[in-house]
């Protein structure tokens, strides 16, 4: 069952420190494989990529049918259901106009010395978006990585997805939504790869595929321990752990919703963490009785219950300023305030990766078609990290313009500094400039 107890608890402390260090980590010998993976595929190419998609995947005959043809994907848009295809032009619209609200201009102006400034802003040249297979395939998840760098300008967008869901292994039709998705985007190259030699292969490219200079998207432990290794040769977005909730909710809100939306992330994975704080006992009971009713009937149940009974909690508060002394603590993924004063609560709050407010804004809306980003900080992350925007898809250039007089004002101070760090050629390409600089 899942951890409930309150902050009238004497062992509270420790056992709220036991939910925020319950980090989910993946096995030690997955950074092993990972990293066998990684050399296989930089060593050998196409060769190990297709040895390791029949062994993980499915039977591959060549490298050449490791991408599918933009005819595929023409044919999975024209093939879906046409609410299915309103739905995703819905969704890609709304994705699209929120994140064209993320501008960044650069700038330039001379300071008071003379020196001329400035920064612009220019688009990555190449992106690889990971869209995961498994236990669900994820159209959602190809639009909200794609569309953010088609509107910072990217030139060249891959995406890699398991012949699982490429087949529709998670249920009929799936598979051509992700690809009608991928098309609606408007991703370039498609590839049908996974796992951690997808990730090898968008880093260090192969002779089917040219690698990217950033790889984002999520994944399981292996994609997630292959970003982290390539990190450095090539950007990544971060690394995603499983998927968070908290609701800060009070007596008035219905606890068949909130128990909803629990099971909302609970049925994403079993490592998955779905945490309610209520300033109301009975509801907090009420809450954990519409979970289990709510199990009897759902599909995904077997997962869910795995997901809240090992890391679900309810914890009980006095008052709701607790509760947003708690929620800053364990710096959620994603925050619901299903009280009465959300705007009041959520300014207060300074830690979160996306916030929900009020009764009529369940998460789940947002993992589709509210607009914002769904690609969050996990694990705490969102006390230093933001959710996937535009501008993980640009890159800052500064600028600098001296003439004689400008280096004559601000170089003596550069060449003193150069000389505390003993860098003496630092200060003598200073010196040898205002030496022959014509005087006056």
């Amino acid at each position: 069952m899942p951890q409930s107890f309150s902050t009238f608890d004497p062992d509270f402390e420790s056992r709220f420190q036991r939910v925020l260090e319950s980090r989910r980590s993946p096995a030690d010998d997955v950074g092993r494989t990972v990293a066998g993976i990684l050399a296989r595929v930089h060593d050998e190419g196409d060769d190990a990529l297709l040895d390791l998609t029949r062994q993980f995947d499915a039977p591959i005959d060549t490298a050449a049918d490791l991408r599918i043809p933009d005819e595929r994907l023409e044919s999975a848009l024209a093939g879906i259901s046409p609410e299915t295809r309103a739905a995703l032009e819905t969704a890609a619209e709304r994705i699209e106009a929120f994140h064209a609200r993320e501008t960044f201009e650069g700038f330039r102006y001379t300071d008071a010395a003379g020196v001329g400034l400035g920064a612009r802003y220019t688009p990555i040249d190449s992106v690889g978006v990971y869209v995961p297979g498994g236990r669900a395939a994820y159209p959602s998840t190809v639009l909200m990585n794609v569309l953010p760098a088609r509107v910072a300008g990217v030139q060249r967008v891959v995406m890699t997805v398991p012949e699982a869901v490429h087949q529709g292994a998670a249920g009929e039709g799936i598979g051509d939504v992700v690809l009608a998705a991928a098309r609606l985007a408007g991703v370039d190259e498609v590839y049908r790869i996974g796992g951690a030699q997808a990730i090898a292969a968008l880093a260090f490219g192969t002779d089917t595929i040219s690698p990217v200079d950033k790889i984002v998207g999520p994944g399981n432990a292996y994609v997630a321990e292959a970003k982290r290794q390539v990190f450095g040769r090539v950007g990544i977005d971060g690394i995603a752990g499983p998927s968070e909730v908290l609701v800060i909710a009070d007596g008035d809100s219905d606890p068949s919703w909130i128990a909803a939306d629990l099971l909302a992330q609970a049925e994403h994975d079993p490592m998955a963490r779905s945490i309610v704080i209520t300033d109301d006992p009975a509801f907090a009971e009420a809450v954990q009785r519409a979970v289990e009713a709510h199990l009897e009937v759902l599909p995904r149940a077997e997962i869910a219950r795995a997901s809240w009974h090992d890391h679900g909690a309810v914890i009980t508060v006095a008052t709701m300023d607790e509760a947003v002394d708690l929620a800053d603590r364990i710096a959620p993924e994603h925050l619901e305030l299903a009280v009465a004063n959300a705007e009041g609560l959520a300014a207060r709050v300074r830690h979160a990766g996306a916030i929900f407010l009020g009764r009529y804004t369940p998460e789940a809306v947002s993992d589709y078609v509210a607009g914002p980003n769904h690609v969050l900080p996990t694990d705490r992350t969102a006390r230093f990290a933001s959710g996937l925007s535009v501008a993980d898809f640009v890159k800052r250039t500064t600028i600098v313009r001296c003439d004689p007089l400008s280096l004559g004002n601000i170089g003596p101070a550069a060449m003193t500094l150069a000389e505390e760090e003993g860098l003496s050629a630092h200060a003598l390409s200073i010196r040898v400039r205002l030496m022959s600089a014509p005087e006056g």
